[in-house]
């Protein structure tokens, strides 16, 4: 049973009877209600479905006292994870951004999530592609898509293509993408557009699961 104190405020977009769900939760230095997550809420809930974001306690207190602090432990992270997948009603895809999604990815399998989205995976730490985090992907059982932007300091394309990955992976690359898919301008293309082929994506990944 979720404990009502600890449980996250779940902010909704799409309409509430979608066959296809998800919930995103945030990366580590900005909120749930940031103009990416925003963005892309609002863009998944234009193809009808059904998205619900929260933050992880940490972020709560920073949103109340206006006062900086660091990411919770994991443990506390993944808690949040369990409460707002039981409070959501379960059957949805889970997910986030950075390291939203990087939580959601430890605990797919445990709660039987319907898929999971990773907005930009941290593999690594920016200039450590030493410390990968990638160990338990090789063995997760849940439909998963992971977003990368082909020039992501977390792991870039040159690097994943060489790491030991789950066959439940698909690697979507999004083109001259840094870690929130924005383009540069000598590239030819635009945020616009890359944001649009992100949410596409995603679109296309949660309702053919």
């Amino acid at each position: 049973m979720t404990n009502p104190a600890t449980a996250p405020h779940l902010l909704c977009d799409g309409p509430p009877d979608a066959v296809h769900r998800i919930i995103l939760a945030h990366g580590a230095g900005q909120p749930s209600s940031s103009p990416y997550m925003t963005r892309i809420a609002g863009g998944l809930a234009a193809h009808g479905i059904a998205v619900a974001r929260f933050d992880f306690p940490y972020m709560r207190i920073r949103e109340e006292t206006g006062r900086k602090r660091p990411p919770d432990r994991q443990p506390i992270l993944i808690e949040a994870w369990r409460e707002v997948f039981a409070a959501f009603g379960g059957k949805a895809v889970i997910g986030g951004k950075s390291m939203g999604g990087r939580m959601a990815s430890l605990v797919a399998d445990e709660i039987g999530a319907k898929g999971l989205l990773c907005l930009g995976y941290p593999f690594h730490p920016t200039g450590r592609p030493d410390k990968l985090r990638t160990e338990h992907l090789a063995e997760i059982q849940t439909p998963t898509l992971i977003l990368q932007g082909t020039r992501d300091p977390f792991g870039g394309r040159d690097e994943v293509g060489t790491y030991a990955l789950s066959t439940a992976i698909r690697v979507a690359w999004i083109e001259d993408g840094d870690h929130s898919f924005k383009p540069r301008k000598a590239s030819g293309r635009t945020e616009d557009q890359n944001m649009a082929d992100a949410i596409a994506a995603v679109a296309k990944f949660v309702t053919t699961l």
